[in-house]
């Protein structure tokens, strides 16, 4: 897991891919892109607009995928995020390879992730994303970009 500003991507030395992932977060329109799922480089490169109100702990579920790398990144609002490595965390669930994503039970860290800044969660990483950053319920604005990691 990464976390940080989004104007400080170019200090981790990302892959490719991942650099085409960033560049169209800074570009000029994606804060207006439109809720849904927009193929940005066919299967490759994902990206997920969305606009929510945060949950609960209680409320949240951890989860993994397999095949994508996740940069989670908050245009408005706040959240906290859970962290956990998904060896030390039980499936509660089948890994959907259709879906590309596994539920788990356990424990983990959470980490709080304002407007501006992005998480990044490998295969290996576990996340429990969505949940209230301030004790209650509030709006968010996030484009989770999803990148093909083969």
């Amino acid at each position: 897991m990464i976390i940080d500003e989004l104007g400080r991507w170019r200090e981790y030395g990302v892959l490719p891919r991942l650099q085409r992932a960033f560049e169209l977060l800074e570009s000029p329109g994606a804060a207006g892109w439109p809720d849904g799922r927009l193929e940005m480089d066919g299967d490759l490169i994902i990206a997920m607009p969305q606009r929510y109100a945060t949950k609960s702990p209680a409320e949240g579920k951890w989860e993994a995928h397999r095949r994508y790398i996740d940069i989670q990144y908050i245009v408005a609002g706040g959240e906290k995020m859970g962290w956990a490595n998904v060896a030390s965390l039980v499936p509660t669930t089948t890994f959907d390879v259709a879906k590309d994503v596994g539920f788990y039970s356990g424990t983990g860290d959470l980490v709080t992730v304002r407007a501006g800044m992005f998480a990044m969660f490998f295969p290996h990483d576990a996340h429990m994303p969505c949940l209230h950053a301030d004790g209650a319920a509030s709006a968010v604005r996030k484009i989770v970009m999803k990148v093909a990691v083969e």
